[in-house]
C-alpha cells in the first residue's frame, strides 16, 4: 500500500512536470552555465514539495468534511488528467523542442534564486498542478499512505530538476531534438490517462 502510493505520486509528479516551460528552461540554462545549480534545483524541488504537502493535507481536511466535495474533486481531477493526457498525445504529433541559450551575463546567487522563485511561484499552473490536482488525488489515499504519495510526487520534482541541472551539458542536445519530446509526450499522455482511469475506479469503489 505504501509503495503503491509512492509510485502513484511519482508517476503523477513526473507526468505533470515533464513539459516544455520557462522553469525547465531556466534550470537547464543554469546547468549549462554551471551557476548556482544546486541552489536552483533545491529551491524548485523544495517549493514543489511544500505546495504538494499543503495541497494533500488541506484537501484531506476538505474531503473529510464533505463527501460531496470529495466526489466533485475526484471527477474534476479525472477530467483534468484526461484532458492533460489528451493534450500531451496531441502535442506529440507536432515538433517542438526545449532550448536554453547559455549566453548572457552571469547571475548572482541572489538573482538566480529570485528568478527560480519567479518561475516557480508566479505561474498559476503551479498551484493548479500541485495544490489542487495533486492535492485532491493525494488526499484520496488512505490516511497512513498520504505522506508516501507526497514523497513520491516530491521525488519526481527532485529527480527531474536534478536531471535538468546536473545533466544539462549531456542532455541539452537530446532536449533539442523534437523526436525526444514527442516520445516524452506520448509517455506523459498515457500516464495521465491511466491515472484518470485509476481515480475513476477508486471513485466507483467508494474508496
Amino acid at each position: 500500500m505504501f509503495f503503491a502510493a509512492f509510485v502513484q505520486g511519482l508517476a503523477l509528479g513526473l507526468g505533470l512536470i515533464v513539459a516544455i516551460g520557462a522553469q525547465n528552461a531556466f534550470v537547464l540554462r543554469q546547468g549549462l552555465r554551471r551557476e548556482h545549480v544546486g541552489s536552483v534545483i533545491a529551491f524548485c524541488a523544495l517549493t514543489d514539495a511544500l505546495l504538494i504537502a499543503a495541497g494533500v493535507m488541506g484537501m484531506a481536511q476538505a474531503l473529510a468534511e464533505s463527501a460531496g466535495v470529495a466526489r466533485v474533486l475526484a471527477l474534476a481531477g479525472a477530467a483534468f488528467l484526461s484532458f492533460y493526457g489528451f493534450q500531451a498525445l496531441r502535442r506529440a504529433r507536432r515538433s517542438h523542442q526545449l532550448q536554453a541559450a547559455p549566453g548572457g551575463a552571469a547571475l548572482s546567487h541572489r538573482t538566480a534564486v529570485a528568478q527560480a522563485a519567479a518561475f516557480s511561484l508566479l505561474n498559476p499552473h503551479v498551484y493548479l498542478d500541485t495544490v489542487l490536482l495533486v492535492g485532491s488525488i493525494g488526499a484520496r489515499q488512505p490516511a497512513d499512505s498520504r505522506w508516501c504519495f507526497v514523497l513520491g510526487a516530491s521525488t519526481a520534482s527532485l529527480l527531474w530538476f536534478g536531471l535538468l541541472g546536473l545533466g544539462a551539458r549531456w542532455l541539452a542536445p537530446w532536449f533539442a531534438r523534437p523526436r525526444a519530446w514527442q516520445v516524452l509526450d506520448v509517455l506523459t499522455g498515457l500516464t495521465m490517462c491511466a491515472l484518470a482511469g485509476l481515480l475513476l475506479r477508486h471513485l466507483g469503489n467508494g474508496s
